[in-house]
């Protein structure tokens, strides 16, 4: 009977200890703990006060461009958008910076779509920003000609 009563009133003591321990900046009870045996032994201590950098190390990714299509001396990318989302942007400045000789074009099914609601900014001011080579809706005159004289160098 004596025992469970002992009981009873350790676990309330340990869960009083908890709330405090919250209320005093611990994240777990586990952490309270730690910290009221250093303080019973004495041992000086700072708690979170160290913030440490490293660094996630790079992964590599892979981008997959829509249409590859012939030019003299070679070859350009052409990417169809939609709907042209942040990562997705993020990504093609990164291509960019790290490919700056890749020939990348985008054609938008509406180039003056604003980058998210209530942006001043549209998809073709970000190109332009951007460096990005654009249009609007249809491939341009001049982009077919570049395929022909890449056809014709080709033969």
């Amino acid at each position: 009977m004596h025992h469970s009563h002992q009981q009873e009133t350790l676990t309330t003591l340990t869960s009083n200890h908890r709330y405090r321990g919250i209320k005093e900046g611990y994240r777990s009870g586990l952490e309270v703990g730690v910290a009221e045996e250093l303080r019973r032994l004495g041992i000086p201590f700072t708690y979170e006060t160290e913030r440490l950098s490293y660094l996630i190390p790079a992964r590599t990714a892979k981008y997959t461009p829509d249409f590859i299509l012939p030019k003299a001396g070679g070859v350009w990318f052409l990417e169809t958008k939609g709907r042209w989302v942040t990562a997705d942007r993020q990504k093609h400045v990164l291509i960019k910076k790290q490919l700056p000789n890749l020939d990348l074009r985008f054609l938008f099914q509406n180039a003056n779509a604003k980058l998210y609601k209530g942006s001043k900014t549209s998809y073709a001011d970000f190109c332009t920003k951007n460096g990005f080579t654009w249009a609007h809706k249809v491939i341009p005159d001049e982009w077919i000609e570049e395929c022909h004289e890449g056809m014709k160098q080709a033969k």
